[in-house]
């Protein structure tokens, strides 16, 4: 008899699901004969900003390369600070360095694992620029306070909305919170491109203009160069391939919230288990459905011994990353972020998992706590 195999995300559905739509949004491009900066990235930033509820979409490389171009468009650089999550994938530390700046770590909320507010103003000095919270694992962070301590500090609020793509605060979209966000349409995105992508949003008009530029070499026109820009363009085909995606992001977005409420439904009141906690003022998309567990490797083996992927969010903070110990972090600096590396476990999450595979991890889980109990 096989054993049951659960992927940890189906990346084949979603292209049998939309064959047609983004074979042909492909022959489109193809046929064009237009393949940078052309209409489909046009049409993509029109609609996805549309969707957000935002004046402004500009399509970039990638989601690191989006968060970067908006510190640089807002004049970030040497000798300034940014307020960054402890606990978060390092591109959100990245995006801080290139620009020149210096990453500042503030712990999460324990509870949503989110920027924590309350934390924020102690860390704010007369070097502070901006504040950049991430909407980690595709839950909104509690936008309304950080807005709040912002605005009494004049500091730019960045959203780094990586993970986010349709996730809600008090009914309005991430991405449309702050004053811009960098959004990533990498392939095992709730919104994905079939390869590197992202996208920056913003009200703000003259940063959309400084942007626009910024991504293409410093020019409005050709050959005349106002900026030292990059090279960090969307391409026609992922812009296709993403315009025929977007009409499906709110249905596929409810089939993760199913599979997310049924797994809270089966593992309730585990011993030792820690679901995720999600505010009343918060929609969340489930880009990843997080548990922690103080024995967590030994979860991690029993499911893959049983056919379940998983991965971790993140193992290694960035503060105790090879790539930050010049700025000298002691170990235990930031406890909650390095509880959450050492105990958080991503179960199998997807638009196209099934209710049988999501109650199979689930029994998996629960054989797991009546085992070692």
């Amino acid at each position: 008899m096989n054993q049951r195999k659960v992927p940890f995300l189906d990346m084949k559905s979603p292209y049998q699901e939309l064959k047609a739509e983004l074979d042909a949004a492909y022959q489109r491009v193809m046929e064009s004969g237009w393949y940078i900066l052309g209409e489909e990235v046009k049409a993509f930033e029109q609609e996805f900003a549309a969707y957000c509820g935002v004046r402004h979409c500009l399509g970039v490389g990638n989601g690191l390369e989006a968060l970067h171009l908006i510190l640089r468009g807002y004049g970030i650089g040497e000798g300034d600070e940014v307020i960054v999550p402890s606990n978060t994938y390092i591109a959100t530390w990245l995006a801080v360095s290139y620009s020149g700046a210096k990453p500042v770590p503030v712990e999460p909320d324990p509870r949503t694992y989110n920027l924590d507010p309350l934390r924020v103003e102690a860390a704010i000095t007369p070097q502070t620029k901006v504040i950049l919270p991430v909407h980690l694992y595709g839950q909104p962070a509690d936008m309304g306070p950080l807005m709040e301590i912002a605005g009494r500090h004049n500091l730019k609020v960045i959203e780094d909305a990586a993970q986010a793509q349709g996730a809600r605060y008090k009914g309005r979209f991430a991405g449309a919170l702050g004053h811009a966000s960098g959004f990533s349409f990498y392939p095992g995105k709730n919104l994905g491109a079939l390869g590197d992508a992202g996208a920056v949003l913003t009200d703000d008009d003259e940063l959309a203009v400084k942007i626009r530029m910024l991504r293409n070499y410093g020019s409005k026109v050709k050959y005349y160069n106002e900026y030292k820009g990059y090279n960090s363009r969307l391409d026609e085909l992922h812009a296709a391939f993403l315009r025929a995606k977007l009409p499906t992001l709110e249905e596929w977005n409810q089939r993760r919230v199913k599979i997310a409420e049924y797994y809270v439904e089966r593992l309730s009141g585990l011993p030792d288990l820690t679901l995720p906690h999600v505010p009343e003022w918060a929609e969340p998309i489930w880009h990843i459905f997080t548990v922690l567990h103080p024995r967590r490797d030994e979860l991690q083996k029993y499911l893959a011994s049983q056919g379940v992927d998983t991965l971790i969010h993140y193992p290694i903070p960035p503060h105790l990353s090879d790539a930050y110990r010049d700025m000298g972090i002691p170990q235990d600096a930031f406890p909650i972020a390095e509880r959450i590396a050492t105990t958080e476990l991503s179960l199998p999450m997807g638009p196209h998992m099934s209710l049988e595979d999501a109650e199979y991890v689930a029994n998996v889980i629960r054989r797991f706590a009546e085992e070692t109990k």
